[in-house]
């Protein structure tokens, strides 16, 4: 078991002695037996629920902040560069294995605008404003050159 595993181990065996001391605790001042579901009860469910559901998105942040939750695709395909042009439109460049895709991406559909291979690629630039700018520059040449056609 790795280190994740025993550090989330401990904190879950503590939280459930925490929670059942407290329940305990809630239940020992119910004097009266009911055989109709009381106040208590629905009360005594919905913290048990706030808890689980706690520890649920809690343990989800833990993962995701450890690298133990993959949280991009390992298949080659990625977002290089998005510009958004209306409330609900986008132009998006996607890198998949060695092309570059530029795509129009609407409610509706996504589609593709051009592909770029080769020379006309967009380069890899550690600033991502400095590739948004590239991208910009090889899109409005991308629009002129299809007008002037």
């Amino acid at each position: 078991m790795n280190r994740f595993g025993r550090i989330s181990s401990g904190v879950i065996f503590v939280l459930l002695l925490t929670c059942n001391n407290t329940l305990a605790a809630i239940g020992s001042e119910v004097t009266k037996t009911s055989a109709a579901v009381s106040f208590n009860h629905v009360l005594n469910w919905t913290l048990g629920l706030f808890v689980v559901l706690g520890l649920f998105f809690l343990f989800i942040w833990i993962m995701k902040r450890t690298g133990a939750l993959p949280t991009q695709s390992l298949g080659g395909m990625r977002v290089i560069s998005g510009l958004t042009l209306g409330m609900r439109e986008k132009l998006i460049l996607v890198e998949v294995g060695e092309r570059q895709l530029v795509l129009a991406v609407t409610p509706g559909k996504i589609e593709n605008l051009c592909l770029l291979e080769g020379e006309d690629r967009v380069k890899q630039q550690p600033s991502p404003q400095t590739s948004a700018a590239e991208f910009s520059d090889k899109l409005k040449h991308y629009i002129a050159g299809a007008k002037g056609d």
